[in-house]
């Protein structure tokens, strides 16, 4: 068995600037390397996407320290469903940051786009607070 190394995590949006200034300017990801993808250049992405095809869409990467994120901002097909609003659902939950300062962060994020979960703000012995992204996504924030 061969030891596996993480690339990045996935993450479609609906709106592929609203999410980076939620993800860069809130949270201080930096913008990396980006591409413009479709079935036409790419024969097969429909299937490797799991998406009917025509597709086209924009994979941009950012990156906070070795934490790589892939924003999937589709043109076609239209993105649907809705993220997980709990944390004892199968499958992807959250994002979790450790941050010095909860309330200053939450103000930014607020400021770009996020919605505080209000009855998560709680004192565990570590201070917590889980926000919606731009899309839902849930962003757990713990105080240092």
């Amino acid at each position: 068995m061969t030891d596996p190394a993480v690339s990045h995590l996935g993450l479609c949006v609906s709106d592929l600037d609203a999410s980076l200034r939620f993800y860069c300017e809130g949270l201080g990801f930096e913008v990396a390397e980006g591409y413009d993808l479709d079935d036409q250049m790419l024969p097969g992405l429909d299937l490797a996407l799991e998406v009917p095809g025509p597709v086209a869409l924009r994979s941009q990467m950012i990156t906070h320290g070795s934490l790589r994120i892939e924003l999937l901002g589709y043109r076609s097909p239209q993105p649907g469903g809705a993220p997980s609003t709990s944390r004892s659902t199968l499958g992807f939950t959250h994002l979790s940051f450790l941050v010095d300062d909860i309330d200053t962060t939450v103000a930014a994020l607020v400021e770009h786009g996020g919605t505080v979960i209000e009855p998560t703000r709680q004192n565990l012995g570590i201070q917590v607070v889980f926000l919606a992204g731009p899309d839902g996504t849930r962003i757990e924030l713990m105080q240092r």
